[in-house]
């Protein structure tokens, strides 16, 4: 099997054993937008035809908003664009993004991977989750200690949230757009700041 063969949420649960909340537990403080970010996703909106592909939402729409989010943190973690990922024969499979603890050997191994990036491909934010959360489990099983793994389904307008800690999944009822733009980062730097929490607890 692999992420992409779960279709729906509840087949993760059932299949994990994972039980299932919604809460807002993301606490927002707005992000400046850079002016290069905005003259970026405004040239996209004009000139490029996002709706042409899967592939045109996520190179156009969704790596540029990671990226600029990742920016601040880049000396503490490494952000992977469809880097395959594996626990066992059920839990494997490339995510569309990816970020994880920098590596002390550099930016081209994989350390344990914090949150992951899923394209809800054709707006189907169900699959997109089902295949999110199953990454989530596999990061979970992988980095073999109690951290809490977040994961993001996005069609590249929409951003939605969720974080698993143990058996217990937690998706954020409010969801985040392009048209908050400063919201939407916010949302990003705060997952952020926790991973950077929880990485200083996990070395004392």
């Amino acid at each position: 099997m692999a992420f992409t063969d779960f279709s729906t949420i509840a087949e993760v649960q059932e299949r994990f054993w994972i039980k299932y909340q919604s809460e807002n537990f993301i606490q927002v403080n707005p992000v400046a937008v850079s002016q290069e970010l905005m003259a970026e996703l405004d040239f996209t909106e004009r000139f490029i035809d996002t709706h042409a592909s899967e592939f045109a939402i996520r190179e156009n729409l969704i790596f540029p908003i990671l990226k600029a989010a990742y920016r601040p943190y880049a000396t503490l973690f490494s952000l992977w664009s469809h880097r395959f990922i594996r626990y066992d024969e059920v839990l494997a499979g490339t995510p569309d993004y990816l970020v994880s603890k920098r590596s002390p050997l550099g930016k081209t191994v994989l350390e344990k991977p914090l949150l992951l990036v899923m394209e809800a491909k054709k707006n189907d934010f169900d699959a997109g989750w089902a295949q999110c959360l199953a990454a989530m489990v596999a990061a979970q099983k992988m980095n073999e200690q109690p951290l809490c793994i977040y994961g993001i389904v996005t069609d590249g307008k929409i951003w939605q949230f969720g974080k698993l800690m143990g058996n217990h999944f937690t998706c954020n009822i409010r969801f985040y757009t392009l048209d908050d733009l400063a919201a939407l980062l916010g949302a990003l730097d705060f997952i952020y700041t926790q991973l950077q929490t929880q990485l200083v607890c996990s070395v004392q």
